[in-house]
C-alpha cells in the first residue's frame, strides 16, 4: 500500500474506532437519578450464548449514591433512562429487570453475579464508570475489566476483552451470589425491544 493509500484509509480505520457521544442534559439526569438504600453493591451481568457458553456481551451495575447501569457499547435502546456516554441513570429494579430481559431469549441467557462492597468502593467505581465511555463496540469487556482492577479487593480481575474471564474472575470474589436468568423469546431482540418500549410508554 503506497502512502495516499494509506492517508485515504487512516479516516475510517480511525472512525471504526471511535464511539458515539451520547450527554443526556444536566437537568433529566437529575430528574432521572434513583437512590436505593441500604447496602452497596456491585452486579456484573453477563449475555452468554445457549449453546456455547461463550460471552457476549459485559454490562455493571453499581449501586452506589446513585444505582446506575454501565452498559459499554450496549444495545438497549429506550427513552427513560437517560444515558451519557453508556452510562444508563434512574436505574430502578423494575427497568433493570427490562434491561434482562430484553437480552435473556432462546440463543441467549444473563447470569447475574452480585458482590456487597463498601460505599467508598462503590463510588469509585461509579466516578469511573462515568468517565470511562463512550466505548466503541466489541469493546464492553476490556472497558468493564478496566474499571474493575481499579477497586479495592478487585486487583486480581485480569485485563482482558473476553466477557468469560471477567465473570469467571468474579465468581472468586467472596460471598458473591449467582442468578441466570432464561427466556424463550424469538432471536430478534428487536421483537423484545418493542414490547419493553411500549410497555414503557404506557400503550401495553
Amino acid at each position: 500500500m503506497d502512502r495516499r493509500s494509506f492517508l485515504i484509509g487512516l479516516p475510517l480505520a480511525l472512525s471504526a474506532c471511535s464511539a458515539q457521544e451520547v450527554w443526556a442534559p444536566e437537568d433529566v439526569v437529575a430528574r432521572a437519578i434513583y437512590r436505593e438504600p441500604g447496602r452497596h453493591y456491585l452486579t456484573l451481568y453477563t449475555m452468554k450464548n445457549v449453546g456455547s457458553g461463550n460471552g457476549a456481551h459485559s454490562a455493571l451495575l453499581i449501586n452506589a449514591s446513585q444505582r446506575v447501569l454501565f452498559d459499554p457499547a450496549g444495545s438497549f435502546e429506550q427513552d427513560v433512562m437517560p444515558e451519557r456516554n453508556d452510562v444508563l441513570f434512574g436505574v430502578t429494579p423494575r427497568l433493570e429487570n427490562f434491561y434482562v430481559s430484553f437480552h435473556a431469549r432462546s440463543t441467549y441467557y444473563v447470569v447475574g453475579q452480585t458482590v456487597d462492597v463498601s460505599s467508598e468502593v462503590a463510588e469509585q467505581a461509579l466516578n469511573l464508570a462515568l468517565v470511562a465511555g463512550p466505548v466503541p463496540q466489541a469493546n464492553c469487556a476490556r472497558v468493564t475489566s478496566r474499571i474493575l482492577q481499579q477497586l479495592p479487593g478487585f486487583n486480581g480481575f485480569r485485563r482482558t476483552w473476553s466477557p468469560n474471564r471477567i465473570h469467571d474472575d468474579f465468581a472468586q470474589l467472596p460471598s458473591v451470589t449467582t442468578l441466570e436468568y432464561r427466556e424463550d423469546d424469538a432471536d430478534d431482540k428487536t421483537l423484545a425491544l418493542a414490547e419493553i418500549t411500549a410497555i414503557l410508554r404506557g400503550t401495553q
